[in-house]
């Protein structure tokens, strides 16, 4: 999903067929190496993040891939998510996002997802992420605020300032060492991706 499509479909988060999907396999590269370096977060590790977005249908068939690999990972390498911030009502589902993060609840990572894309929940409304939150009996005045805490802001600012780091304008998008960036639309597919991603690792890890 690029950025334009999905500022198009915030009023309702309905999303249709990704218009990225057809261009996967027609990328003369599976991967962009960028100009300036982007000084990554944990040092002396290998840093891979992942942009999404909870409204991307291809982000969502992407996340069990991406969480699978995740797990088998070395541990010179650190994976993270990082949501998509164009616009005000994309802040609010990347709060809730790192709300979960900070709580430690991302086991409902996936029900988000399914809030957003399925059920036309308006996440970035605070009425309605208590009734989300009601719904999957966390303690609501708890979780509230934690969603409106200093850490959380903290962590929307740092997703905004990588987002402008590396000019993100689709997803899902992966970003490897600072250095390079991939996507299924360039590698061919979400299977694709990920050994692209490793081969990228490996890469860093080298220095090459």
């Amino acid at each position: 999903m690029n950025r334009r499509e999905a500022l198009q479909k915030l009023g309702v988060f309905a999303l249709l067929a990704n218009p990225m999907s057809l261009a996967f396999g027609q990328a003369p590269e599976s991967f962009q190496v960028l100009q300036s370096e982007v000084p990554v977060n944990t040092a002396g590790k290998i840093e891979v993040l992942e942009f999404f977005h909870y409204g991307c249908s291809h982000c969502h068939e992407f996340e069990p891939l991406v969480a699978q690999w995740a797990e088998r990972l070395p541990d010179d390498v650190v994976f993270t998510r990082v949501p998509v911030i164009w616009g005000k009502q994309l802040e609010g589902v990347a709060r809730l996002y790192y709300t979960l993060l900070v709580t430690k609840r991302l086991d409902l990572h996936e029900t988000i997802f399914t809030a957003v894309q399925e059920k036309r929940m308006q996440l970035d409304n605070l009425d309605v992420v208590r009734e989300w939150a009601k719904a999957n009996k966390l303690d609501v005045p708890s979780f509230m605020g934690t969603y409106e805490s200093f850490g959380v802001n903290t962590l929307v600012k740092r997703a905004q300032q990588l987002i402008k780091n590396y000019k993100i304008d689709s997803v899902p998008t992966l970003a490897v060492g600072g250095r390079f960036m991939t996507s299924a639309s360039m590698a061919g597919s979400h299977e694709a991706v990920l050994k692209v991603v490793d081969s990228l690792i490996e890469r860093v890890r080298k220095g090459a």
